[in-house]
């Protein structure tokens, strides 16, 4: 599988998750255009990196996922340095918990514009580019929670459910120019930031780390084993190849089994 020449955008994509299909994508060819927030020492470094573990061009771009007019100007951006948004991953996302009667408005307004609304910015700009190349790849990052919910996460599971609906209906509009467009929905993923959870959870719950990982963060995932970000990134990476090209509209869940049920 070769993804030389192709160029690829990814939101959210300076760490964690994001990172890790972005250098998957770089790994097949791809040149990049990395996206999100952080030091720009680090930022720089794993751009850089990228360039140099992968022999690709590699762009940074800061725009605001809540700013629809930044998001068109990052596509623009990868179309005039890296000549073309052949591929567009959709990764940026934030969580807040709280009772829908006591979740803040602010913070509601905020997930629906990162979570959902920045990937209708981002595919509404790339789409043209596409169609008139007659080739392209739409990856959405949902979540286990585009496909069931939980409690006190109204805006997170709103925002996936809305993302698997995007997908879908981008996937119609793309059907006869040779573009496709998914959801990949993980359960959860061991990152940094799962991990700096569980010292928390152990003190306020009283629990061992093992009761934590087991019996808390993985309660709903029947393997009891945490996806990794290269199992989510390799997912991608098929997504955008030519073997998956009769692939799309597909919401294609990577849980160990939380949504089989």
């Amino acid at each position: 599988m070769s993804l030389k020449s192709r160029n690829a955008v990814v939101t959210g994509s300076t760490s964690g998750i994001g990172l890790c299909i972005a250098r998957a994508l770089a790994a097949e060819g791809a040149n990049i255009l990395i996206n999100g927030f952080g030091a720009a020492a680090d930022i720089e470094t794993e751009r850089a990196k990228i360039e140099a573990d992968f022999g690709v061009k590699c762009v940074y771009d800061g725009a605001d996922m809540s700013k629809p007019a930044e998001i068109a100007a990052m596509i623009q951006n990868a179309e005039t340095k890296l000549g073309s948004c052949d591929i567009l991953v959709n990764n940026a996302g934030i969580q807040f918990v709280s009772p829908l009667e006591e979740f803040p408005i602010e913070k509601w307004d905020q997930i629906i514009a990162i979570n959902l609304s920045s990937a209708f910015h981002a595919i509404r700009a790339a789409i043209p580019g596409m169609k008139a190349r007659k080739w392209g790849r739409i990856v959405n990052t949902a979540s286990a929670h585009s496909k069931v919910a939980s409690p006190f996460k109204s805006a997170y599971v709103t925002a996936k459910h809305g993302l698997a609906g995007l997908s879908k209906t981008a996937a119609l509009e793309l059907a006869t120019f040779g573009a496709t467009s998914n959801c990949i929905s993980p359960g959860y993923v061991w990152t940094p930031l799962v991990e700096k959870q569980i010292p928390e959870t152990m003190a306020a719950r009283h629990l061992t780390k093992e009761q934590v990982m087991h019996d808390v963060l993985l309660a709903a995932q029947p393997t009891k084993e945490f996806v990794t970000v290269d199992q989510v990134a390799a997912l991608a990476v098929f997504l955008c190849s030519d073997a998956a090209a009769q692939i799309t509209g597909a919401n294609i869940s990577i849980d160990g089994g939380w949504t089989a049920e």
